[in-house]
């Protein structure tokens, strides 16, 4: 293994940009990597993130891109990332190693408007680095001819794999001319990804670096039992936040994007300088965002898993997992986020009753107990506090009298009433009958039983209202 850059095979330009930002000895996926890649082969590594991953095919590909020119519309080389941030990243490595060289790197992402991408196309890329779907999508548009493409580069494989772009991938490589060259990174290798290597891949050279679904030992976990409750959650995280001395700065992590931005409120209600990132945030929030808590300006970053993977914050001293992830393989790529090139970190995860499965499957998966911790102050899981600041208690007690335990006051008993007044005072109210008048004499009575509306005779009636009643109505046995 090399000692230095030097051995590996790079071009005098690498060499000087990778010494001017201040490398001086390559990390094992870099010594393994380049000098496979220099020779034209098909490479699978699988490291995990901070090993130094994204300059094992940066530097090689820019000592590759010195000879030739790019093509309009025709890129040479095709780099496909996961998520907006990595992509962005990688194009960061590109000037910082390739400031000496005089190569044109497009970028491809989401969030941004296709006139000012469409510009750097039409002038020819030797590098083009692009998210599978934007991709996609200026090809559709007739933007890029991918026949020109020599090396592909799939980055973060397995995240392309839970994000659902596998089937992006295999069109793009259906895409593209047969005879390239082909490096595939990854952290994990599950089936379907073998699959993938296995279909795209000719006689590659496989490099692990490191034991696989392993976790740094730079990094001190912790468990912590809190309540399935969300306020008492965050009154957990909050409590842990201020009980740990040598925090500078922190990820946190959440499960879901809606969750991201209401923990991300509540830190902020309570005094905490803290921000959100999410997969919904346009990219010029999210760009500000980080920037932010790289510079130090922001403390506590709340994200989902698409800032997991590749973000390039070396110095970050805690992770919080508010949620515990579901895929026991993100646990590793979370707390991955601390204890970076050698330093130590923290990482802490909060567990509810219900996330008991989840954490068997990070114990099976890592092959170590994480130690459970106790929070300071804080009452059992079972019982909780309520999030202060954020919900009222509904009953206040009273202090207690002479030491004893207070009690209530004694109720007065209520009378009992008998059923059936019970009953009466149930029943409506009755109307007293109507008192039909008597008549006053005998004209009188003959106008009541020759009435019409006596009969049931109404003003709609064929016989009207007015005038004697028909003399059929008045044989005997009708009236009465």
């Amino acid at each position: 293994m090399a000692n230095d850059f030097s051995g590996l095979g790079l071009s005098a330009k690498v060499i000087e940009a990778v010494t001017a930002a201040g490398y001086t000895k390559p990390t094992d996926i870099q010594a393994q990597a380049i000098p496979h890649v220099l020779q034209k082969k098909d490479i699978i590594g699988i490291a995990q993130t901070g090993t130094g991953k994204t300059a094992s095919f940066v530097l090689p590909m820019l000592t590759l891109l010195e000879s030739g020119r790019a093509r309009a519309r025709m890129p040479r080389t095709l780099i496909l990332e996961p998520t907006r941030e990595l992509a962005a990243q990688v194009h960061e490595n590109f000037e910082k190693y390739g400031k000496n060289h005089r190569l044109s790197v497009a970028l491809l992402i989401g969030g941004v408007s296709f006139e000012e991408q469409n510009k750097k196309l039409d002038r020819g890329a030797d590098v083009l680095i692009a998210t599978p779907g934007r991709m996609l999508d200026q090809f559709e548009r007739g933007r890029i001819l991918l026949s020109g493409v020599d090396i592909l580069v799939i980055d973060e494989a397995d995240r392309m794999l839970d994000m659902g772009f596998i089937p992006d991938i295999e069109r793009i490589c259906g895409l593209l001319p047969p005879r390239r060259q082909t490096l595939f990174f990854s952290a994990t290798m599950p089936p379907e990804i073998q699959k993938l290597t296995n279909r795209f891949l000719r006689d590659p050279i496989k490099i692990e670096v490191a034991r696989q679904n392993s976790t740094a030992e730079t990094i001190d976990q912790k468990l912590v039992k809190v309540s399935n409750k969300p306020e008492e959650k965050r009154d957990a995280l909050r409590r842990l936040i201020r009980g740990e001395a040598h925090l500078t700065n922190a990820i946190i992590f959440c499960n879901r994007k809606r969750d991201v931005a209401t923990l991300a409120r509540s830190l902020g209600r309570h005094g905490f300088n803290a921000a959100g990132l999410h997969g919904d945030m346009d990219q010029k929030s999210r760009t500000e965002t980080l920037d932010s808590f790289r510079g130090g300006k922001l403390t506590f970053l709340i994200a989902s898993d698409v800032a997991a993977r590749g973000l390039d914050i070396p110095a970050v001293s805690h992770v919080f997992n508010f949620d515990a992830p579901t895929h026991a393989e993100d646990y590793i790529h979370r707390i991955g986020r601390t204890g970076r090139a050698g330093r130590s970190g923290t990482a802490i995860t909060l567990a509810m009753p219900s996330d008991g499965k989840y954490i068997d499957a990070i114990v099976k998966l890592i092959q170590r107990d994480i130690p459970l911790m106790v929070i300071e102050g804080a009452p059992s899981p079972a019982r909780g506090v309520e999030d202060a600041g954020e919900k009222t208690p509904a009953v206040e007690r009273r202090p207690s009298v002479r030491g004893r335990k207070e009690r209530r006051p004694r109720q007065e008993p209520k009378p009992v009433v008998a059923p059936e007044v019970v009953a009466a005072d149930r029943q409506p109210p009755r109307r007293p009958p109507r008192q039909k008048r008597q008549p006053r004499n005998a004209d009188e009575t003959h106008k009541q039983l020759t009435s019409k509306s006596d009969w049931g005779i109404d003003s709609d009636s064929p016989f009207g209202s007015d005038g004697p009643i028909p003399a059929f109505l008045l044989r005997p046995g009708r009236t009465g």
